[in-house]
């Protein structure tokens, strides 16, 4: 299993960042590594919630199924999602309201890639510095989308 995590501090209201992470229509703005997404369940999403994203990393586009497994607006979110070759992956939203006009947003991705111990030290090397790099990218891009108005 390997874990990314990134923090940022956004100069935005606490419940309009959580409706623009939690908006799939939204995630195109934001999630670099995001193509598409389609069979979203229910806008707006709720804990139960399902949805497929196509994604692309290292030259390679693929699928992921969604559930959202819980949820406590605005401050937390908890996806789980599966991949192809059985992959796995869990991503968690926390939110932290700092005052008024600023939230921390702390964002966990751990992800089981198939083919057991190779596999996992294959996604440690081949993925792992691309999935901290690319969840950085995300989270400043969200903060220059808020940021901006």
């Amino acid at each position: 299993m390997s874990t990314v995590n990134a923090d940022i501090e956004i100069a935005a209201p606490i419940e309009e960042v959580w409706e623009t992470v939690m908006d799939p229509t939204r995630f195109g703005d934001w999630v670099t590594i995001h193509r598409s997404v389609k069979n979203v369940s229910d806008s707006p999403l709720r804990r139960g919630s399902r949805l497929e994203q196509a994604m692309h990393v290292r030259g390679i586009t693929f699928n992921v199924k969604w559930e959202v497994v819980s949820l406590s607006p605005p401050n937390s979110a908890q996806w789980e999602g599966t991949g192809p070759a059985h992959s796995q992956a869990a991503i968690q939203y926390q939110l932290t309201k700092l005052d008024d006009a600023r939230t921390r947003f702390h964002y966990t991705n751990e992800f089981k890639t198939p083919g057991g111990r190779l596999g996992a030290v294959a996604s440690r090397v081949i993925v792992g510095a691309t999935s901290q790099r690319e969840a950085h990218r995300s989270l400043t891009k969200l903060k220059e989308l808020l940021e901006r108005g």
